[in-house]
């Protein structure tokens, strides 16, 4: 199989697009969606094209870059990804015995997906080299945390996943973000929100979009919740115009340079205690008219 596929240039995907056929009859199902590497490349091996499509489409929103196949002999045949999120019950081969080949054929990172929920499927798929085992049905959170942990412990965490913005700084991993020099404390929620318009910078996200990977993708609350966080994280952020409305479409981070250089505007100092306590004012210090003495009364 090409390693284009892992890694497709725009001009190249109306070549691989034309193979689809051919592709699809040998159970290769690839994503046209052309994505960075930045956070780790990622097979999907699933049979069930209705789940499939909804990973490798939550999987591209966060970053990864992703291809999906429907068959074991597909995914022996693939080149090593990073992580391999593995579904056990395969046409072709026993979803088990494509984790032990692979394992022994490459070092990446295996996340079992499947209904198989109970324990001694567990023990079996872990001792024959899974690195995390995940029962279905899961939130694509939990997928994106076990995939962030599993390439953590084997040290394929780089730097990109500090993602860098005018004056703003997100840090995936250690869900650290600052804006110039001041570090701003966030909610889980509303980090989630600040990571999806962050990781890709200047794209216009959609309500729906954003509510999938800050919630999950079957919320069904009302989605003025959404303005409830994004008003308090614009405001802990605390630079206007960082997070721009596209009123009818969604959300996106502003130009870098249409943001003020300086961050925030500070507090201004409070008065000195002499002016406060009705004293005079200090120099530099504009109080209030001064009081004019009364004129006596004549007799």
């Amino acid at each position: 199989m090409p390693r284009m596929l892992l890694d497709p240039a725009k001009e190249a995907v109306q070549v691989w697009l034309r193979c689809l056929l051919d592709w699809a009859s040998r159970g290769f199902v690839p994503s046209v969606d052309t994505v960075s590497a930045r956070l780790g490349r990622v097979l999907v091996v699933e049979d069930d094209l209705g789940i499939s499509t909804q990973l490798v489409r939550g999987l591209i929103r966060a970053g990864y870059e992703t291809g999906s196949v429907t068959t074991g002999s597909a995914a022996l045949d693939w080149p090593a990804p990073d992580v391999v999120l593995l579904d056990l019950g395969l046409p072709d081969i026993d979803g088990v015995e494509v984790c032990r080949r692979l394992r022994t054929a490459c070092d990446a990172a295996i996340i079992v997906v499947t209904a198989r929920g109970e324990e001694t499927d567990r023990v079996l798929a872990l001792d024959e080299g899974a690195d995390d085992y995940l029962v279905k049905p899961f939130g694509l959170n939990e997928l994106l945390a076990r995939i962030r942990a599993v390439l953590r412990r084997r040290g394929q965490i780089t730097t990109s996943q500090v993602l860098h913005h005018g004056i703003l700084t997100v840090d995936l991993r250690t869900h650290k973000v600052t804006v110039v020099d001041r570090n701003v404390a966030l909610t889980p929620k509303e980090f989630a929100i600040l990571e999806c318009l962050a990781s890709d910078p200047g794209r216009v996200v959609s309500r729906q979009e954003v509510l999938e990977r800050a919630w999950d993708e079957h919320w069904y609350g009302p989605t003025k919740v959404l303005d409830v966080h994004m008003a308090a994280l614009r405001r802990k952020l605390g630079t206007p115009g960082l997070i721009e409305t596209v009123y009818g479409h969604g959300f996106r981070l502003a130009d870098p340079e249409s943001v003020p250089a300086q961050g925030p505007a500070r507090p201004p100092a409070p008065a000195s205690a002499g002016a406060a306590a009705g004293g005079p004012a200090t120099a530099g210090h504009t109080g209030a008219a001064p009081v004019r003495a009364r004129r006596p009364r004549r007799p």
